[in-house]
């Protein structure tokens, strides 16, 4: 799974068109304030209403470390696919990524006087920076001495992200199965709820973005679409059953959201017909 999860925060680096980047960055609502509204402001909103509505401490936190975590790093290739605006989910994506080390571990430390947590905020932190830090200095490093490789086969990048998103994917299903068989009505509701999540983040986030209906839509996507990997990779298997049955769930609507999301923009006249992914 780590490994898994540096390939596709390194591939998305390796995606980066400066100019680009550097122009969408100059949008304060792409850089910071969408970014910090993504790790800060959703986690601890729908960790606080699942608390509300089912009255479950754990279920609140699984739901909140799933928010918490950025948006996935797929997203650019996805966006770049449904016609949207890839350069806006990266520099939201890396904005966000950036302040995860220091996001992530506050919902644990509020967490952790009302649960029984064998987690350190303090070690998810470093691990959280070491996986972000390391996939970043090797991105810089191939792109300083193979710039024009990288540049020449940026389709492929792209392919190579996906790929390890699925690969990625399976593995978190392990034991699914018997969790599905032993107990199918939870794992249901949880479905529902991950999708319930996705869905509110991709059309809260893009109501409130104030852009074109295009960029709404990839602010939508990138607020939905989250980077539950990165978060599950570094905490391993010391997370109880029910945050891991939450992030198990929440990688289905990042598969799937894209491919409804393909028929519904034309329709809204948001993009252009894209070819089927």
């Amino acid at each position: 799974m780590p490994a898994m999860v540096f390939v596709f925060v390194l591939g998305t680096l390796l995606r980066i068109d400066n100019k680009k980047i550097i122009e969408a960055s100059k949008n304060i609502h792409i850089s910071i304030i969408f970014p910090i509204i993504f790790v800060v402001a959703c986690p601890y909103f729908l960790g606080w209403i699942t608390k509300l509505l089912s009255g479950n401490d754990e279920l609140a936190l699984a739901v909140a470390l799933a928010v918490a975590a950025p948006p996935a790093s797929g997203n650019s290739a996805v966006a770049r696919m449904l016609n949207l605006d890839p350069s806006v989910a990266l520099v939201s994506t890396l904005c966000s990524m950036i302040m995860i080390p220091v996001t992530a571990p506050l919902i644990l430390y509020i967490y952790k006087g009302t649960l029984d947590i064998d987690i350190n905020p303090s070690d998810l932190a470093l691990r959280l920076a070491i996986l972000i830090g390391s996939a970043e200095g090797a991105a810089l490093l191939i792109r300083k001495f193979a710039f024009k490789f990288v540049s020449q086969h940026g389709i492929a990048i792209d392919g190579i992200v996906i790929s390890a998103l699925f690969v990625f994917a399976v593995g978190t299903m392990a034991g699914m199965q018997e969790l599905i068989l032993n107990n199918p009505y939870q794992v249901f509701l949880t479905i529902l709820l991950v999708y319930a999540i996705n869905f509110v983040m991709q059309v809260g986030c893009g109501v409130i973005f104030p852009g074109s209906l295009q960029l709404k839509a990839t602010i939508g996507l990138t607020a939905g679409n989250r980077n539950v990997g990165l978060l599950w990779s570094v905490l391993g298997m010391s997370i109880s059953p029910t945050i891991l049955l939450v992030f198990a769930c929440s990688q289905l609507p990042i598969h799937t959201m894209p491919k409804i999301l393909q028929y519904v923009l034309p329709k809204l006249k948001i993009t252009k017909q894209v070819e089927v992914i």
